[in-house]
């Protein structure tokens, strides 16, 4: 009885390595086109048709294809990444959702990928630092600047192309797109001023952030034109958690004189600020009047109604993701700065 002899190995699919990863190769016989041309449809050549473009890259979604970015960046220097360091905080709701999607509609139809970066823990510079040294992207977007912010210096120091959402005051000229923190305190405090409002407070930022700064003198401004008193709520800030807020703002109320009106720079803080009322036995309109920045639209189904200043968050991560294509095409910093004004709706 003759043994059985060994059984050969099977041979992979023409264009898959033996791992079964997808290449560009496997694609090129799938479609009958060059791998020069796949490559290309990837990166969306304008050369290429359209259809061409839509027909590779749906392929390469259908078979799970994933560019090798190591090796793109040692054959061209580059990564075709935009990192987005991402520190979301309660404060704004939706505003992670909110950002990327402006981001990603600002990327689309170019050959960049949006890569998420975690930024809690550690140092704020870490995930600037890693990036830089791995050289894992072509650009970087981040947030919650400071004055003096050591993750601007370094970035400058390297010229590595970024954009920041938030303004610094002593690093040097950088890209950044901004919202108008002093205006809109400003105009929220006169708001509550003409309501017939004379003892404003607001929950803000922590100090070492440009934006709280910008937040409290906007405050102080209208409170010094209108003669009515302000506080600044020091027990609590921006970044506690909503319940924290919602036991501050119940302790003050309990102290007596509490405050009749609330500045509130974010969702979350004006719906622990309007909880705390509601749980001490006041009411909205009645014993204090409320005007919150809003980025969510939550607003519209809350009652009583309170004043809202919007602030379109996507529309800020579209204008940071073209700044930053710009930045990356050598386009002059000094011409890629953006300050959105609040959106007042009375």
């Amino acid at each position: 009885m003759n043994e059985p002899g060994p059984r050969p190995t099977p041979r992979a699919r023409k264009g898959v390595p033996r791992s079964g990863k997808p290449t560009l190769r496997t694609i090129a016989d799938m479609t009958g086109l060059a791998t020069t041309t796949i490559s290309r449809a990837l990166n969306n050549a304008p050369e290429l048709s359209q259809e061409t473009r839509e027909r590779v890259q749906r392929i390469a979604a259908q078979i799970g294809y994933v560019p090798d970015r190591t090796a793109l960046r040692l054959k061209t220097g580059r990564t075709n990444v935009i990192s987005l360091v991402l520190d979301p905080h309660d404060e704004i709701l939706n505003f992670s959702q909110s950002l990327v999607s402006g981001l990603s509609a600002a990327l689309r139809g170019t050959s960049y990928h949006l890569v998420i970066t975690p930024g809690r823990g550690g140092s704020p510079i870490d995930p600037i630092n890693y990036i830089l040294q791995n050289r894992m992207a072509d650009g970087l977007i981040f947030s919650r600047t400071e004055p003096n912010d050591p993750r601007v210096a370094l970035l400058l120091e390297n010229d590595f192309p970024f954009v920041t959402h938030g303004r610094t005051e002593g690093v040097g000229v950088h890209a950044y797109v901004d919202y108008d923190n002093f205006k809109f305190a400003y105009e929220a405090a006169k708001r509550l001023a003409s309501r017939g409002r004379k003892h404003i407070s607001m929950v803000g930022a922590p100090p070492r952030f440009t934006f709280g700064r910008h937040l409290r003198d906007g405050l102080m401004k209208a409170a010094q034109e209108t003669g009515i008193a302000y506080e600044l709520e020091t027990r609590v800030s921006l970044d506690d958690p909503a319940e924290m807020i919602r036991q501050a703002t119940m302790a003050r109320i309990a102290q007596g004189t509490a405050p009749d009106g609330y500045v509130c720079p974010g969702d979350a803080v004006a719906l622990a600020v309007i909880a705390g009322m509601t749980d001490s036995g006041q009411q909205i309109g009645r014993d204090a009047d409320i005007v919150t920045k809003q980025m969510s639209g939550i607003f519209s189904l809350v009652r009583p109604r309170v004043d809202v200043i919007t602030e379109d968050i996507a529309l800020a991560g579209l204008q940071l993701g073209e700044l930053l294509l710009k930045r990356i095409k050598g386009e002059p910093v000094e011409a890629l700065q953006i300050l959105q004004l609040p959106e007042i709706p009375f």
